[in-house]
């Protein structure tokens, strides 16, 4: 078997040192977090876990920090959450960190990692882990329509192609759940809290909580079976158009009886009676108010299948409508008459019309004449028709006699301050103000009466004299109002203070926005010269330079850029620089490679965008993402992310081709004096070697055996002796056996 030397190692680390520089092949080493669990089901009953981490020396600096980083639901850590950070590990090579996992969490592949902030470096992520937190965890209840009326039996029949629909009612913001609904076992694509059904079978519900975490949230529901039935031709008897007078007895009655079905009956989509088991009729209580409107009736049961009736309407004879056809509020000027009036729906109807409350003599007529300020309105009596009807009062007019007008102006359709890049302004109210100051919307009476002047910053506005006004540019920015004249009254408006937006972009761009060790500067500049201007540079919303255009990013974060110098500030894109991962560079094969002699072995690297290969000697061997070996030996892979890279050292060795010794002979020959293993099991910090006495006793227990027993031959005090030898790993045997020492 070929043996690498000392001297090969040592000039493998100058090349390495030569390549990325003494810091980078001796830098700390942040191992992979690992963890005994394989999935997070979280709930405010229990939300601790604990998560395993190694890292290398040498050591890192005084004030460095730990920190466990949770990425996105689909494995990405471009926006990493924060979980737990750790400032007094700084000598404490495998220690643990523990976390809860966050109310908001819901995912399948979420990852872990961690980072140390001096010096800055990121361990490899782990593998993915569904990661849920349950927040409702008990059983869900089922009915049609979430009305939570259960069926008895936990059934429903519907007719032939009908359907039903079927909802938790139990679970508060039902709507904010994913949810599996399932058929006599099998999983629905339906994920929404309704499920319309018109297929037979058993049907129930549980929140989705992913692959793991559903199960163990129990919220499996109660189970409704939907079975299918031929209609019964349910309707209810008579007309269906029926009208009655207040105080009429009428009786609704299906054209189905008995036979043990349940009824439902409804008046405008809405449960007045049941279910009630056998209840075919329903009296409608005409000297309700509002008993008109449409009734149906539902039957279910054994032998039925679920069926409603079409509707039946009950309509109110007796009932009309009175509809004011002028303005509720008018403002009645000096010398000025307004005529009120209404129309009805009553087939002979009678006017009388009141005045604050008091008969108006002689005011008999659908329409009246008024020149006095008051409320107004008109009592209308039903004459004719089948039912005597009590009187209905109109709605009532307010007039007013102002002693002064007052207009308010606001923005038309979608308005926000320094965002918008133009806006109209218009006159959304005129008030009729009294002596007491009471106020009178009188805006559609008196709209088109006034005449109108815009004013901006206290300036008239030549040309802007109608109600609207449209500021087209953030050069125009300013205080709008508005006045207006009729006959001897002038009224103002308020002031509206009107801030557009520059329309105007504003880009910022980086170099590079990856941040590592010993990379070129990250440098930010502006598609804006910012010669002139007031600016601010902000780093996750912290202004952190005011002065300089082109911003050197030293630090992770999300920057922008705010130019001020306008009434409305102009917010560039944003530009997020991260910290180098090195998990982004992967292997398909172990870096410790066991190659059978004379064949060859290919790695194939990703994630990165240029590799380079070399051997113990410096040589480039290859260029590409894979490289075939066939020699034992060291090498070295330099994988670059722009100005970023990555080194892997591949050690590769040739397959043993002998089997674990049974006998040796320590008689100081040189030969076969020590018991020798195959490659697989010596040199390996997780394999353990133990070796026994003839009696059992332990003389002899090694990891990372170095092929090194028998470290004395004073303990042989026979010509032949026989030991018994034991390699494990993990806790687990991987062989035993006998060893024969012949002196």
């Amino acid at each position: 078997m070929k043996t690498i030397g000392s001297h090969f190692s040592i000039l493998l680390i100058a090349c390495a040192m030569t390549l990325l520089g003494a810091n980078s092949l001796h830098s700390q080493v942040l191992n992979k977090p690992t963890t005994v669990w394989t999935a997070a089901c979280a709930s405010a009953s229990f939300n601790e876990y604990d998560v395993s981490f190694r890292w290398n020396p040498p050591l890192v600096d005084s004030n460095n920090e730990f920190i466990l980083e949770l990425s996105d639901s689909n494995g990405n850590f471009g926006s990493p959450r924060e979980l737990s950070r750790l400032s007094d590990k700084n000598a404490v090579f495998n220690f643990d960190f523990t976390f809860a996992v966050p109310t908001d969490v819901n995912g399948e592949s979420f990852k872990l990692r961690v980072r140390s902030t001096s010096p800055a470096k990121t361990s490899p992520a782990t593998d993915a882990y569904p990661m849920y937190f349950v927040d409702y965890n008990s059983p869900l209840l089922i009915s049609e329509n979430g009305s939570g009326s259960i069926p008895p039996g936990g059934t429903i029949e519907i007719c032939g192609s009908g359907s039903v629909t079927l909802s938790p009612h139990n679970i508060p913001n039902p709507n904010n759940y994913s949810y599996n609904w399932y058929r006599s076992g099998t999983l629905l694509s339906e994920k929404s809290k309704d499920l319309t059904v018109s297929t037979t079978g058993m049907y129930y519900v549980e929140l989705d909580y992913g692959s793991v975490c559903s199960g163990s949230a129990n919220t499996l529901s109660n189970t409704i079976e939907i079975s299918t039935g031929t209609s019964q031709g349910i309707a209810i008897n008579g007309s269906s158009d029926v009208g009655l007078c207040p105080g009429d007895p009428y009786t609704l009655t299906a054209n189905i009886s008995g036979s043990g079905l349940t009824y439902t009956w409804y008046k405008d989509g809405a449960v007045v009676s049941g279910p009630t088991i056998n209840a075919h009729t329903y009296a409608v209580n005409s000297s309700a108010s509002g008993y008109e409107g449409d009734y149906e009736v539902e039957i279910s049961g054994a032998g039925a299948c679920q069926e409603r009736s079409a509707p039946v309407a009950i309509r109110n004879l007796s009932g009309f409508d009175i509809t004011r056809e002028n303005e509720a509020n008018i403002v009645l000027l000096p010398s000025q008459t307004k005529t009120l009036s209404v129309t009805t729906t009553a087939t002979t109807p009678t006017y009388q019309w009141f005045k604050d409350g008091s008969a108006i003599t002689g005011a008999d007529q659908s329409n009246v004449e008024i020149s006095d300020v008051g409320v107004y309105f008109v009592r209308v009596t039903e004459t004719g028709g089948s039912c005597s009807a009590a009187p209905i009062d109109s709605e009532s007019t307010t007039i007013v006699s102002p002693s002064s007008f007052e207009f308010v102006i606001d923005f038309a359709g979608t308005y926000a301050s320094c965002e918008n890049t133009e806006a109209t302004l218009n006159l959304s109210t005129i008030n009729a103000v009294s002596s007491s100051g009471t106020k009178t919307d009188v805006t559609s009476d008196l709209l088109s009466s006034f005449s109108y002047q815009w004013s901006k910053d206290g300036n008239t506005i030549g040309g802007e004299t109608s109600r609207t006004i449209t500021v087209p540019d953030f050069n125009e920015n300013g205080a709008y109002s508005l006045e207006g004249t009729l006959n001897t009254f002038t009224a103002s408006s308020n002031d509206l203070d009107v801030k557009l937006a520059a329309d105007e972009v504003l880009a910022i761009t980086s170099n590079e926005t990856v941040l590592c060790e010993g990379s070129d500067p990250i440098v930010l500049e502006s598609s804006k010269s910012l010669s002139g201007e007031t600016f601010e540079w902000v780093r996750d919303g912290q202004v952190i330079d005011t002065t300089t255009e082109n911003l050197v990013a030293t630090e992770i974060g999300t920057y922008q850029l705010i130019v001020k110098t306008n009434d409305c500030p102009i917010v560039s894109n944003e530009i997020t620089i991260v910290s180098f991962d090195e998990s982004l560079l992967v292997l398909d094969r172990p870096q410790d490679l066991i190659v059978i002699e004379g064949e060859t072995v290919t790695i194939t690297a990703s994630g990165a965008t240029s590799y380079e290969w070399f051997n113990s000697d410096n040589t480039l061997l290859g260029s590409l993402n894979s490289f075939g070996f066939n020699q034992e030996g060291e090498f070295l892979l330099v994988a670059s992310f722009g100005s970023c890279t990555v080194s892997r050292v591949i050690t590769v060795t040739f397959r043993d081709t002998f089997a674990i010794p049974n006998v040796i002979t320590t008689n100081g020959d040189g030969i076969n004096d020590l018991w020798v293993l195959p490659n697989t099991y010596s040199r390996d910090q997780e394999t353990l070697v133990t070796i026994f006495d003839e009696r059992g006793r332990e003389v002899f227990s090694q990891t990372n055996y170095e092929n090194n027993w028998p470290q004395s031959t004073t303990m042989f005090n026979q010509q032949s002796m026989i030991f018994y030898y034991r390699i494990s790993k993990g806790g687990e045997s991987l062989k035993q056996g006998t060893i024969t020492v012949i002196k």
